[in-house]
């Protein structure tokens, strides 16, 4: 038997670890693929249980324990959506060092398309002018391939230079030269869209001002701290004006939601506690067409005295939770008092919330009340019917309410007082009992008045933004500070509220104020510079 040569062995031992570079390449393109499709699995169940818990919150109303719950699943959702992004592409890495794996690709939604009124930049990858196959040049043009990709363009500053020429009579040696134009701010060192920035990233987006200076002076535009502080006063004295319109039109609602929050003050020392009020106008829940807005004060404490002068003069229908300062002023006024459904059924639930209680009392095991659940069921089945009725209109409203409604709120009130009456008074299910039970008539109101809400919730959702403020800036550095951030959390909450970009709006309430006559300053409000905006894209697209 003849020797093989040693390049015939060579060769053989080549192509044995060819083969096994093909086989483990197949294997690891077929093992991510497995982990792709592990991921895509993972996510569309991470996907199914946020949509099944976003309907039981529709089904149930916006609660602030369902919104924590919605919170869990979203952040589950995105981080199975990351994961299984990456392991689809280190799927399709994997399978094209291979020929025999196929890729995987997941199955996504259809994409939405951007929106219509930002701009669009066209870039054109030219057609070739000959068959790449056969090299002839008698081609028919096709429809072209679009893929739109969306894009930040980055900010970018630049100086405005104001020239005002200046004349000289040669005849009477007069100096003539036209008005400077109105700036915001003195010595009109900024431009209006610049300052509408400097107050939205601070109130509307809750960046400091000393994080904004940060960042102008790493884009090579070093400005002091003081002097952004000054163009927040200017601007809060150059719009009080529009801020009392915006006041007398969300006061002068038949139908008010009210609520309050914290706000820390600086002070000598220490930090005081002070506090920002909301009061909201919106009457879309009952088919109103009046425009919605919201009013933001500013006081130093919880004083009941501070809504009594708010308020002062007012009679319409007030929702409110069950602060007693708000007890003399509605001793006092003619107010209808609406209570918060909301705020109630949360007694309920922190007595079946596990996590929470885990989390308040560590160590103890958690207790769930079966009582508090029962009362949980009942009070649901009265917001499932409130969900099916918003939007309609008054008399829709409190028709069903009287069919529907009213009998589940006669079965909570006996079943509650029967419960009552067999609990310690210490109880922690009586105490929520007692809290519905000793104002039962600003439970009720809703049942008597189709314009009520069952909820406070349009009120409380006005002052989350303030309460992520907190976080970021900490605290108010005087009263006056607090006075201007109420003003501008007005601004902005009334232009959310309305459906329209705050920082576009308050840029052109900046560039205009000045100019605009006083007998129409109100075409500044946010919902007739909406208007009028529409107005003027409709006539473009005609």
């Amino acid at each position: 038997m003849s020797a093989i040569e040693p390049s015939q062995e060579l060769s053989r031992l080549r192509a044995e670890l060819s083969c096994a570079q093909a086989h483990a390449l197949e294997t690891e393109a077929e093992l991510a693929r497995v982990r792709a499709v592990n991921a895509d699995l993972q996510a569309r169940n991470a996907h199914l249980e946020l949509m099944n818990e976003k309907m039981r919150r529709d089904k149930y109303g916006a609660s602030s324990e369902r919104r924590r719950v919605l919170d869990q699943f979203e952040i589950a959702f995105e981080e199975a959506e990351a994961d299984a992004s990456a392991a689809e592409m280190e799927g399709q890495i994997a399978a094209a060092r291979t020929t025999s794996v196929a890729p995987f690709t997941r199955k996504r939604a259809t994409r939405r398309d951007f929106p219509a009124d930002l701009p669009r930049e066209d870039i054109v990858i030219p057609a070739p002018e000959q068959c790449p196959c056969c090299g002839s040049g008698s081609l028919s043009r096709l429809p072209a391939d679009i893929t739109e990709t969306l894009e930040k363009v980055p900010a970018r500053h630049k100086v405005i230079r104001t020239i005002r020429e200046k004349v000289s009579c040669r005849r009477c040696e007069k100096i003539s030269q036209p008005p400077a134009p109105f700036h915001v701010t003195p010595r009109g060192m900024f431009g209006p869209h610049f300052l509408a920035n400097l107050a939205f990233q601070k109130y509307g987006l809750h960046q400091p001002l000393n994080s904004q200076r940060d960042r102008l002076e790493a884009e090579g535009i070093p400005i002091s701290l003081s002097t952004l502080a000054d163009q927040i006063g200017a601007i809060s004295v150059v719009t009080r004006p529009l801020f009392l319109l915006l006041e007398a039109h969300v006061l002068g609602g038949d139908r008010l939601h009210a609520d309050d929050t914290t706000l820390p003050l600086l002070a000598r020392y220490k930090t005081d506690i002070a506090r920002i009020w909301d009061y909201v106008r919106d009457d879309s829940p009952f088919g109103g067409l009046s425009p919605p807005g919201v009013v933001c004060y500013y006081s130093r404490n919880r004083k009941g005295e501070h809504p009594r002068g708010h308020l002062a003069g007012y009679g319409g229908i007030l929702q409110v939770d069950r602060f007693a300062g708000f007890n003399e002023m509605f001793r006092q006024s003619t107010m209808t008092r609406a209570n918060c459904w909301a705020h109630s059924r949360r007694q309920f639930f922190e007595l079946v919330d596990v996590a929470r209680q885990l989390k308040r009392k560590k160590g103890k095991p958690p207790i769930v009340s079966p009582l508090a659940m029962e009362a949980l069921e009942q009070i649901d089945r009265i917001f499932a019917i409130e969900h099916t009725i918003n939007g309609q209109s008054v008399a829709q409203r409190l028709q069903v309410r009287q069919d529907s409604v009213a009998p589940l709120v006669r079965d909570l009130e006996v079943w509650m007082r029967t419960h009552l009456g067999l609990l310690s008074r210490h109880d922690a299910v009586a105490k929520a009992i007692a809290y519905m039970l000793n104002d039962w008539e600003g439970f009720t109101a809703f049942l008597g008045d189709g314009r009520i809400c069952l909820t406070n919730n349009a009120a409380e959702r006005q002052l989350r933004g303030v309460a992520r403020g907190r976080k970021a800036w900490l605290f108010v550095g005087s009263d006056r500070g607090g006075e201007r951030a109420a003003m501008m959390y007005s601004f902005f909450g009334s232009a959310r509220l309305n459906g329209i970009d705050p920082l576009a709006w308050f840029t052109d309430v900046l560039a205009r104020i000045a100019d605009i006559p006083q007998g129409q300053l109100h075409e500044l409000l946010p919902w007739n510079w909406k208007a009028t905006q529409q107005a003027q894209i409709a006539e473009l697209a005609a």
